[in-house]
């Protein structure tokens, strides 16, 4: 029943700017920590940002003060800004969320993943 739904990917120029959002749905009923991932091919997907329900983030030394991790609790959504994109950062871009639902399970969930393209 829970689902992640992205958006905000897309094409940009080296030096420009995405922000990326992440809207969570369904049977839930803790929103945990969120975090945004992202993957290359022939590469392992890798942490950018997370943060905890009472707002700790923590990111990825590739991505530090140039992107920016943040949420919305009573609209169960998280975000990524990302500023002066490198083309290195062109991926595919995860959201994901520690749940517990109206069930009293806890379980990890990944959005569809969204196309983040840096090129001139």
């Amino acid at each position: 029943q829970v689902q992640l739904v992205e958006s905000g990917g897309g094409l940009v120029q080296p030096g420009g700017s995405l922000r990326l959002s992440c809207v969570t749905s369904g049977s839930i009923f803790i929103l945990r920590a969120m975090g945004w991932y992202r993957q290359v091919p022939g590469k392992q997907r890798e942490l950018v940002a997370r943060i905890t329900r009472n707002g700790i983030t923590n990111y990825a030394d590739s991505v530090k003060g140039r992107f920016t991790i943040s949420r919305d609790n009573a609209k169960n959504t998280v975000y990524l800004q990302m500023n002066s994109l490198k083309p290195e950062d062109a991926a595919v871009y995860y959201c994901n969320a520690d749940i517990t639902t109206a069930t009293w399970a806890q379980r990890i969930y990944w959005g569809q993943g969204t196309q983040v393209t840096v090129s001139s």
